[in-house]
């Protein structure tokens, strides 16, 4: 489902797979994060990181009337302090799409999938 809008010039249409690529951005330049994974487990519980043409899969984006809620789906290196890091998504991404789309956020909720050692 898109998000739709009419203007004076004419209709936008904007696809929540651009959305995802938004959020994704987002998620990817916060301090923490290792990358962003798809919502499904792979074999034996480990996860795939995506690249950036693959934020689809780890962004779930739900539009309301009110406004968007959004899924994100990360891992995080190791020794961070996690509640830090996904305030810091949640914050980051709202301001992101917010300002890119001109629509309310209403939540942002992140799931993290792994916490992974970075060498």
């Amino acid at each position: 489902m898109s998000i739709k809008k009419d203007t004076s010039y004419g209709a936008i249409k904007i696809s929540d797979q651009a959305i995802a690529v938004l959020a994704g951005g987002a998620v990817n330049e916060s301090y923490g994060v290792v990358g962003m994974t798809s919502q499904k487990v792979l074999k034996d519980g480990f996860y795939e990181l995506l690249k950036k043409e693959n934020y689809s899969k780890g962004v779930v984006v739900e539009n309301t009337d009110d406004g968007l809620i959004i899924d994100l789906y990360v891992i995080v290196s190791y020794g961070v302090n996690i509640s830090e890091v996904v305030k810091e998504i949640q914050k980051k991404v709202k301001y992101t799409l917010e300002k890119a789309l001109n629509m309310k956020v209403l939540a942002v909720n992140v799931f993290v999938q792994g916490v992974k050692v970075i060498e």
